[in-house]
């Protein structure tokens, strides 16, 4: 998908789903340091994706005027 597509969809969600996201994302980001930190994860690769989709999905929730 690409970056605008997946802009536009975010777009369209409401807020509270939006916020749900958020703290879905932040938590897989969050499982996958921890996991790499003792060694499970076999690669770093995983995680940079979830983060920029986390930052799109503020990015959204700022632009509606939303603040956490």
């Amino acid at each position: 998908m690409k970056v605008t597509e997946q802009l536009a969809e975010l777009r369209g969600l409401p807020v509270e789903d939006l916020r749900q996201k958020a703290r879905d994302l932040d938590d897989q980001v969050f499982r996958l340091h921890m996991q790499q930190s003792i060694g499970q994860a076999e690669s770093g690769q995983r995680v940079r994706p979830l983060r920029r989709e986390l930052a799109r999905v503020k990015t959204v929730l700022r632009e509606k005027g939303v603040r956490d």
